[in-house]
């Protein structure tokens, strides 16, 4: 099944939130900053372009601030 994500926009909106959630007997989870932050990445990495070959030297140097 597919899944709800929602962001509150204030600590009185997340307790409101997961008060109603968990009222209704609705599995939920809370993601810490770190969770959130590898969601995002994730999701990047999914949409990313592969096709394009990019050569080691250039990753390199673009790692190395050139």
């Amino acid at each position: 099944m597919s899944a709800i994500l929602i962001q509150p926009k204030d600590i009185s909106e997340f307790q409101l939130l997961t008060t109603l959630l968990a009222k209704m007997k609705i599995v939920s989870r809370v993601l810490d900053d770190e969770e959130w932050e590898e969601l995002g990445l994730a999701i990047l990495m999914k949409e990313a372009d592969r096709s394009e070959v990019v050569s080691r030297d250039a990753v390199i140097s673009k790692l190395r601030g050139r």
